[in-house]
């Protein structure tokens, strides 16, 4: 069984900046190909926020380029989301996910896509 926990949500002002972490553990040897974010508001569809696979290559959602940068360190199957110039509509509840391989881009924004999810951090941006 493989779990996801995440860390680093809470409350910051617009403009302000957040560190999410999330750290796979499984009780047999687990090297997914990808792990990354994936962000749900009250409402509304989960969407792509982040991406990261094996051969470093990555993937952002529209909103969120240029502003947040993701990362990974494969020896501590962890994997970072850094936010900065946050915004009220970046408010959600952040999801970690890891997929075991690799999809083709076309497919990286569906959610039904990855095997696995963490618990969610609330991330809320207001005055």
């Amino acid at each position: 069984q493989v779990q996801l926990v995440e860390s680093g949500g809470g409350l910051v002002q617009p403009g302000g900046s957040l560190r999410l972490s999330c750290a796979a553990s499984s009780e047999r040897s687990f090297s997914p190909n990808g792990m990354g974010w994936f962000r749900q508001a009250p409402g509304k569809e989960r969407e792509l926020v982040a991406m990261t696979w094996s051969g470093s290559s990555t993937r952002y959602g529209d909103s969120v380029k240029g502003r947040f940068t993701i990362s990974r360190d494969n020896a501590k199957n962890t994997v970072y989301l850094q936010m900065n110039s946050l915004r009220p509509e970046d408010t959600a509840v952040y999801y970690c996910t890891a997929r075991a391989r690799r999809v083709v881009w076309s497919a990286m924004t569906d959610s039904s896509q990855y095997d696995y999810w963490g618990q969610g951090t609330q991330v809320t941006v207001s005055s």
